[in-house]
């Protein structure tokens, strides 16, 4: 068994990995504030509900883009499990190379979405990460990262529209069927999430542009499904397509993989 965690902005999400296939993802909000017995009891709550064991598992393998929560994970894991966790980063993973000017700034769960990328496809490909932020990761075909692109994600971008404006009431994320409001909800979901269509759109057509021609397209990411209207863009929707990274990396640091 495997435990991958991906702690983001706004959530931290375990998920086990077990007879090929995720068998659990849970998530708990991502505190800063609280230490490592707050997630060790939380999941040791979600073990316990699952009907899992926590001897059961091999490896654990971490990624951060909260920094004050990595060594606080890190210590949870080697506790729980009596064994240091793969913690992700452009070092851990040989497979690819980071072509970008500061390595080292790149989150470690766009390493993950371009690991999983580049593993199941080996060709040029972008991965969209619909999440707190919008992020754009493009790996080459011979295993190099290229480069990300970053833009508030869609929560962000309502919730701050909602918090810098009285008038404006937050709004639920539901594509309209127009791009013409004809009342406030209305106009905001015309905005954002039209608005967020073409940009990705024309993100991926940008990058396409680029690279040749010669790029597929993935969508992760906890909103990725909101827009469906993109899903023709995408050779694979796959809200999991991170944590299958994080597996990855974890399997073959540890030398489990097959």
């Amino acid at each position: 068994m495997l435990l991958a965690v991906d702690v983001g902005n706004t959530d931290t999400v375990f998920g086990v990995w077990q007879n090929d296939e995720w068998t659990h993802i849970f998530r708990v909000r991502s505190l800063t504030d609280e230490g490592a017995p707050h997630y060790e009891t939380k999941l040791r709550l979600h073990f316990l509900e699952a009907n899992l064991l926590i001897s059961d598992v091999q490896t654990t393998v971490l990624s951060s883009v909260v920094p004050p929560l990595t060594p606080v994970l890190r210590s949870m894991l080697s506790g729980l499990f009596g064994m240091p966790p793969v913690v992700v980063g452009p070092e851990v993973y040989p497979g690819l190379k980071v072509e970008i000017d500061h390595p080292h700034e790149i989150g470690s769960d766009l390493v993950a979405n371009a690991v999983a990328a580049y593993t199941k496809y080996g060709r040029n490909a972008v991965v969209v990460d619909f999440g707190t932020a919008l992020t754009f990761t493009t790996v080459s075909g011979d295993g190099r990262i290229l480069g990300v692109a970053i833009a508030p994600g869609l929560k962000t971008a309502v919730k701050a529209l909602f918090s810098n404006t009285a008038q404006l009431p937050e709004v639920p994320l539901k594509l309209p069927e127009s791009a013409i409001g004809k009342n406030t909800t209305h106009a905001i979901q015309a905005g954002i999430l039209l608005g967020y269509e073409s940009l990705v759109r024309g993100m991926i057509t940008r990058i396409r542009r680029e690279l040749d021609g010669d790029c597929i397209a993935l969508a992760t990411g906890g909103l990725s499904s909101i827009i469906d209207t993109l899903h023709g863009e995408f050779v694979e929707v796959n809200r999991s397509l991170t944590l299958d990274g994080l597996r990855i990396i974890g399997e073959r640091v540890s030398g489990l993989s097959k």
